[in-house]
């Protein structure tokens, strides 16, 4: 946001600058998910798009670092699809192993022994380890299944390797298909709603966090326009976004006050349809194109009401058999 617009709305900082907002869901779910870790457990934390998950992760790493109890490991490779078993061991491996030695580190490239090795490091450790894996609705139904070696590890004697998965809606069906339940079945899951019911809560937070501490809020933001961000947002990085075009909107048009015209002028005419939803659960074009088996062209037809009403019956059917919420 331009300087000139801060300044003339009175504004001590941008939104997405405000801070952390934790509801009493979110601190239930931080202190269970850390017992959960300490327990050397498989988990899977759920929340769509915006919903807070980086954050959660990011404080949750921070607060496991600082009391020292729990080794954090991370696995990094941006693209998850190509994420095997033998690249998560590499990340423990890496993460594990003390740094700064000049010497190279040699995995033992035979399956078997890079577990043994791995297992032997955990146990030396003395300490549990949590692997966390973010974006984690991309990795394939493979690796989802083979994590179960890994949590085999540490079972025994001392140190215990914990996996905390991290990603859209999209992981938690996948996880409670029949195909996956022998993962499935060994995954505690935590829904991360996010702001929940208190988004008008959570808006009224933000400004107050925003702007100057004499400016009177209700003299920017009208009610009117706090009811509608409420009504028709669902996440905090939406709430940030619309707040911010809304402001930019009403110093354009020359207006002292953003009204609910205003923040209906800037909200996407498609932000509630069927395509936009399903994106924010985790489920893209290239997605749905394998779990439906058909092509991209057919995806883009149905979600433009271009099929026939007996292929979009086919389609909202098999969507509905796979946990795809329609």
């Amino acid at each position: 946001m331009r300087n000139e617009i801060m300044r003339h709305f009175s504004l001590a900082r941008e939104f997405r600058q405000a801070g952390y907002f934790e509801t009493e869901h979110l601190k239930e779910v931080f202190r269970d998910v850390k017992e959960d870790i300490k327990l050397g457990k498989l988990i899977a934390i759920s929340g769509i798009v915006g919903s807070g998950k980086t954050v959660f992760i990011k404080r949750l790493q921070d607060e496991l670092a600082r009391e020292k109890e729990i080794l954090v490991s991370r696995s990094l490779s941006l693209d998850k699809r190509q994420v095997t078993l033998s690249t998560l061991i590499l990340a423990l491996f890496l993460d594990l192993t003390v740094k700064g030695k000049e010497k190279e580190i040699k995995l033992p490239t035979q399956p078997e022994k890079q577990i043994r090795k791995l297992e032997e490091i955990i146990h030396k450790s003395k300490k549990t380890v949590a692997l966390f894996v973010d974006e984690a609705h991309d990795l394939r139904g493979n690796t989802l299944r083979e994590l179960k070696r890994l949590m085999e590890i540490g079972k025994e004697g001392e140190g215990l390797l914990s996996i905390v998965l991290a990603g859209h809606p999209k992981l938690k069906n996948d996880l409670r298909r029949s195909s996956m339940e022998e993962i499935g079945h060994r995954t505690t899951i935590f829904n991360l709603d996010g702001i929940g019911a208190g988004k008008r809560e959570y808006i009224e937070w933000l400004l107050a966090k925003s702007f100057k501490a004499e400016t009177s809020v209700e003299t920017v933001f009208s009610v009117d326009a706090v009811d509608l961000l409420a009504e028709r947002l669902a996440t905090p990085l939406q709430i940030e976004h619309y707040l911010t075009l809304a402001v930019e909107e009403a110093f354009t048009i020359g207006a002292n006050q953003v009204t609910a015209e205003i923040v209906e002028s800037v909200i996407a005419k498609d932000i509630d349809e069927l395509e936009s939803r399903l994106t924010r659960l985790g489920y893209n074009a290239k997605s749905l194109s394998h779990i439906l088996n058909v092509r991209p062209t057919v995806l883009k037809s149905f979600f433009q009401g271009q099929l026939p009403a007996g292929r979009v019956q086919e389609l909202q059917n098999e969507m509905l058999a796979a946990g795809i919420p329609v």
